[in-house]
């Protein structure tokens, strides 16, 4: 089996990439915006997660004018509903799995239920094939 790599950048490479200062990105942290992985020597490293999340805190920063706080909100807003359709989606497939379980309750009785009548119908054949005999 092999392992995914996940690439890592670390703060002066993000900085960079997305045009902003260091300072920003620790600031970002401080708030709890984004949460780089800290290695032993406490170095950040940011995974593609935490750079879709920050190109998110930007784009409502820069483009929609939110502030942090703002930001903060509709992060955790979105976390939330990211949680319950996760929830929704589970429940949908309990219910699933639960429809075809009756479905198969419903199929066996079924079957059931006609084997008793071709035993039953076998019963009459074989009374009337008796008399005729």
């Amino acid at each position: 089996m092999k392992r995914e790599v996940k690439k890592k950048y670390t703060i002066g490479v993000v900085a960079e990439m997305y045009n902003i200062h260091p300072q920003t990105l620790r600031l970002y942290e401080k708030e709890g915006l984004i949460k780089p992985y800290r290695s032993k020597g406490r170095t950040r490293y940011y995974t593609e997660e935490d750079l879709k999340r920050l190109e998110l805190v930007l784009t409502l920063s820069r483009e929609l004018g939110v502030n942090l706080a703002g930001i903060e909100i509709i992060l955790r807003m979105k976390e939330q509903m990211e949680e319950m359709e996760r929830q929704i989606q589970k429940l949908l497939e309990i219910i699933q799995k639960s429809l075809r379980e009756e479905e198969s309750e419903e199929v066996k009785a079924i079957v059931l239920s006609s084997k008793s009548v071709v035993a039953r119908l076998q019963d009459i054949i074989n009374r009337h094939e008796n008399k005729g005999d």
